[in-house]
């Protein structure tokens, strides 16, 4: 048997494997995108434009709430709040079209459990 030199790399399997890294990479990138919770600000005049860290509670146009990101009932929120100390701050992104009484819930059982530290994050309009 001969052994044959190599002359030159076959780098077709090395594109080949980077093409589907590509792809698995943009197909992730588009579902977390995709994850967030769809939600129309309401606007006002005036809006302070800080970014304040803290716990997040979303209400979609159809009423529901979401805690930290998942779907909860007012319940849950309820006793997922418990754990935290009251002066933690708490941002509510409610959609402009919600439903009034599911923020009203919401702030009922904020106020209930002694947070003072309650913002709602609205849009400055133009």
């Amino acid at each position: 048997m001969e052994d044959k030199e190599f002359s030159s790399i076959n780098v077709i399997p090395l594109v080949d494997i980077m093409l589907v890294l590509l792809t698995i990479v943009l197909i992730t990138a588009t579902f977390v995108v995709q994850g967030s919770i769809p939600v129309q600000l309401p606007q006002a005049k005036t809006s302070s434009q800080e970014n304040l860290k803290g716990l997040s509670i979303t209400i979609t146009k159809e009423g529901l709430v979401f805690f930290e990101g998942r779907a909860v009932s007012l319940l849950e929120l309820e006793k997922e709040l418990e754990k935290y100390k009251k002066d933690h701050q708490v941002q509510i992104l409610s959609d402009r079209r919600t439903i009034v009484q599911s923020l009203v819930n919401v702030l009922d059982i904020l106020k209930r459990l002694g947070f003072k530290k309650v913002s709602i994050k609205t849009e400055v309009s133009k």
